[in-house]
């Protein structure tokens, strides 16, 4: 049975439902990491540099063999300082890090601030323009991160000569903070570089190859749920989509959902995915969100739901897409009205408007 039938994208939603945590199953990844870096540091040491330049490489080589150790012991994890656990999105990040943030010293806890400010300043610089307008279609999206870094993904990449076809991708890395915000990083880049300018690949085949690399440079347990999607002239879309909540298509006949057509990217490097072609009349809007957005709770713990948010789209065909959107925000922070946001929350609307006209971004 191929992995793109119906019972792969039933696998896909399983997946994007458990939520499986990638630091319950990186160490057989963390292991490899570190071998590499010995072999590395090994080959640098016997080039023969002098011994004051080989001090530092070797002071590294002896902190990843007792790490290696500790994965051996099996004591890898735990804080030299307290015995407790050291944060595991810290440990996916910096293989070699070896106290909990409880135990960091006032000038390393003011460093490792200092290092997630730059970090969120990164990836804030690789968010596109928020509002966008590219003939007859208009973009907008909302993105609001949990802590200073993100695992959501989004972006949209116009043409640069004012014709072709315009990309958009949401999606949202498995885990939280730091390590999933590379991941994020990774993504960002591998798809600029997959859309190739104004020509580019087919979404179907961009995701298989997306898919492909994700698998080569990371390791079993990482993965990310994503929509791609292209917008040409006369209304039509295409999309393809890896796991990911179903995307909400909104006409004047109602709410319907486009389901996922392909796995998770991450999984399997032979996952194939189908492209779903759709028409947008005038008015139309396509809303695509991660799942900070439907499993946002209440105080009671309840979830908001897709449901909550089909029944506010659906009473707002022909909305413009910040219009559509901030309804749909006021509508989930009511909901989680005096609770903390728990998870990043990406939200977006790719909209056909009842005019053309050349690229403007808002």
């Amino acid at each position: 049975m191929s992995e793109s039938d119906s019972s792969g994208a039933g696998v896909a939603r399983s997946f994007e439902a458990e939520k499986i945590p990638m630091a319950e199953i990186s160490e057989p990844y963390i292991r490899e990491q570190l071998e590499k870096r010995r072999e590395r540091l090994s080959a640098a040491i016997s080039s023969g540099i002098s011994a004051p330049s080989a001090a530092p490489f070797m002071e590294l080589l002896h902190e990843v063999d007792t790490a290696i150790q500790h994965i051996d012991d099996g004591t890898y994890g735990t804080c030299e300082d307290c015995h407790g656990t050291v944060e595991p999105e810290r440990l996916i990040a910096d293989p070699l890090v070896r106290v909990c943030l409880e135990c960091l010293t006032p000038e390393e806890r003011r460093a490792l601030e200092g290092d997630l400010e730059l970090a969120s300043q990164v990836q804030r610089g690789l968010l596109p323009q928020k509002q966008v307008r590219y003939g007859e279609w208009r973009i907008h999206y909302e993105y609001k991160p949990a802590g200073p870094v993100s695992g959501d993904y989004c972006d949209l990449i116009v043409p640069s000569n004012g014709s072709g076809k315009l990309v958009f991708l949401l999606g949202d890395v498995a885990g939280k903070g730091v390590a999933a915000s590379l991941l994020m990083t990774h993504l960002h880049a591998m798809f600029r570089s997959l859309a190739g300018g104004d020509a580019g690949l087919e979404i179907d085949k961009m995701l298989w190859r997306a898919n492909h690399l994700f698998c080569e440079s990371t390791f079993a347990g990482q993965y990310a749920t994503l929509i791609c999607g292209s917008a040409r002239k006369g209304g039509e879309l295409e999309i393809a989509s890896a796991g990911h909540h179903p995307a909400l298509l909104i006409t004047r006949d109602g709410v319907k959902p486009l389901t996922a057509t392909g796995l998770p990217l991450g999984l399997f490097s032979t996952s194939q995915y189908n492209m779903l072609k759709v028409r947008l009349e005038p008015g139309d809007s396509l809303l695509l969100f991660t799942d900070g957005i439907s499993e946002a709770r209440n105080a009671s713990g309840n979830e908001y739901g897709v449901g909550r948010l089909t029944n506010v789209a659906a009473e707002r065909h022909g909305w413009v897409p910040h219009e559509l959107l901030a309804a749909c925000m006021k509508d989930v922070n009511h909901h989680t009205s005096g609770t903390r946001q728990a998870d990043d929350q990406a939200i977006m609307v790719v909209h056909r408007s009842d005019s053309a006209g050349a690229y403007l971004g808002e």
